[in-house]
């Protein structure tokens, strides 16, 4: 494992972000350095879970079939995020699809490497307990902001979400950092893609985003975030 990769800062309330920098050394140490190209399948729904991946420079996709075959896009994960750990403790098929969105550098991990090492240091198992704790958290508020709130709010809270953990900053203001297309954002908040349009159209009209291809770039962030009947919380 090379210093730059040790020393590398992780998004806030990521799973090597919330570990001591000791136990993070530790822990990327066991594993090997691999670089991915874009658009490469990482993990295959359905297929053993014999790995563990660490997200060192890297932007993935999870996806999942649904039952009348389409593929929905689950979550967005990035720098400190791991992925594939779930079916390596279980020992169960792989329940989603992950894909690198750029070229991407990750840490493999053996899946017994991994597990064993969870068993003789409880600083990382309390740490992927957190973790998975935040993701269920999360999912839960977004099956909330589903009842509670139009699809315009909801499109403001998940757009407010990924500026924060991925965002960087653009002349025109703040790229949300995920290429997605208006359909992916869509089967992130339960809606559909016409209302997607509709909604992004309404938040372009107040000012508070610019419409790209697969991706936005938001004008006033704080603006956005008081829209969506959130409190801004700054990425560390």
């Amino acid at each position: 494992m090379t210093q730059s990769a040790e020393r590398r800062t992780w998004l806030r309330g990521s799973f090597l972000g919330l570990l001591p920098a000791r136990v993070c050394e530790e822990l990327l140490r066991l594993g090997s350095l691999l670089t991915y190209p874009n658009r490469h399948v990482l993990i295959r729904e359905g297929d053993p879970g014999h790995a563990v991946y660490l997200l060192l420079d890297a932007l993935v996709k999870v996806t999942a079939l649904t039952e009348n075959g389409s593929r929905t896009l689950l979550s967005i994960r990035a720098d400190g995020d791991v992925v594939g750990e779930m079916a390596a403790l279980t020992d169960h098929p792989r329940t989603a699809t992950v894909t690198t969105c750029k070229r991407s550098l990750v840490c493999v991990l053996k899946g017994p490497v991994f597990t064993a090492h969870l068993a003789r240091t409880p600083e990382v198992a309390a740490v992927l307990s957190q973790v998975a704790i935040d993701r269920l958290r999360f999912a839960n508020r977004r099956r909330l902001d589903f009842a509670g709130y139009e699809a315009d709010v909801c499109l403001a809270r998940i757009l407010v979400d990924l500026a924060v953990r991925h965002g960087r900053p653009r002349r025109e203001g703040l790229d949300i950092g995920v290429p997605v297309t208006q359909a992916e954002l869509g089967e992130l908040i339960g809606i559909k893609e016409r209302t997607v349009q509709k909604a992004m159209h309404g938040l372009a009209a107040r000012g508070l985003v610019l419409q790209r291809h697969r991706g936005v770039v938001i004008r006033d962030l704080n603006g956005l975030t008081d829209f969506a009947d959130l409190r801004l919380q700054s990425p560390g």
